[in-house]
């Protein structure tokens, strides 16, 4: 699934297809129950078509690829591939871009995912514009006084991972990149906000920023696949990969267990609950 080390590399990676035109467009071929459209995805043709591809960014868990005054969003969930030729691309897809060089941009759904597309500014997407809104843990101006702000005394109440990876409180921080970041802030997922005190908070903050960049620097996690189809080169401390195996801080056997909707790995002698 995409989440901010993802979006963030496939972004960069997209400037294989930067001012390249658009020839074909092909939406909804395989039609997905979870995949959705900005509009009828038959139009995607007709708005897309002789457009010149420009920047990619990625924003939370999103890609924004611009074409000219046209915007394709992708979302957590889709799989994006780029091919140099038709003979390459798989045989279901949910988004296919061909260029006037013959290469290809193939998007698919996993479980679920967004493929949008639509003129600047003319989205009514309500996650792509926090994504768009808030700052990333990437940048700058993602800084202590603004990740303090973030904590109230409702969000006191919550676990540290429904604090952290729900309600695009952080877009693009999700349960995957969680994992790593509560082991390097030696933090168990089940604690409650209102027991992490101040000193554990400014080290959570400073393990969200270290471990993002890290993860991106790296091309993402090795869970995952780039614009290439390869694994990314950041070994995942706490993922399906180390589950039964010794910690690499400590050594103790890493846990795994359901939690909120979704899976939570930990080191029961790193991250005490």
């Amino acid at each position: 699934m995409l989440e901010i080390p993802e979006s963030s590399n496939l972004a960069q990676q997209n400037e294989v297809v930067f001012g390249k035109t658009i020839k074909t467009v092909i939406a909804n071929q395989s039609p997905h129950k979870f995949a959705f459209y900005h509009g009828d995805p038959l139009n995607y043709s007709r708005l897309l078509s002789e457009q010149v591809i420009g920047r990619s960014i990625g924003m939370g868990s999103m890609v924004e690829i611009s074409a000219g005054n046209r915007r394709i969003v992708l979302s957590e969930g889709v799989n994006l591939r780029y091919y140099n030729n038709s003979n390459e691309i798989p045989l279901k897809h949910q988004l296919l871009i061909e260029f006037a060089d013959g290469s290809i941009l193939v998007a698919s759904v996993q479980m679920y995912g967004a493929i949008l597309a639509f003129l600047e500014g003319n989205s009514d997407n309500k996650y792509y514009h926090i994504a768009r809104e808030k700052p990333s843990p990437l940048n700058d101006n993602f800084d202590l006084i603004y990740f303090n702000s973030l904590r109230n005394q409702d969000s006191d109440l919550l676990s540290v991972k429904a604090y952290l990876a729900t309600q695009q409180r952080i877009p693009g921080l999700g349960n995957g990149v969680l994992q790593d970041i509560l082991l390097k802030a030696g933090i168990h997922p089940k604690r409650k906000m209102n027991t992490i005190a101040e000193k554990e908070y400014i080290g959570l903050f400073y393990s969200v920023k270290s471990t993002l960049y890290e993860m991106a620097r790296l091309g993402g996690r090795d869970t995952e696949r780039d614009l290439f189809g390869m694994a990314g080169r950041y070994k995942t401390l706490l993922s399906k990969n180390t589950v039964g195996k010794p910690c690499s801080i400590c050594g103790t056997v890493i846990e795994k267990t359901s939690y909120l909707g979704g899976v939570i790995y930990w080191c029961p002698k790193c991250q005490p609950f």
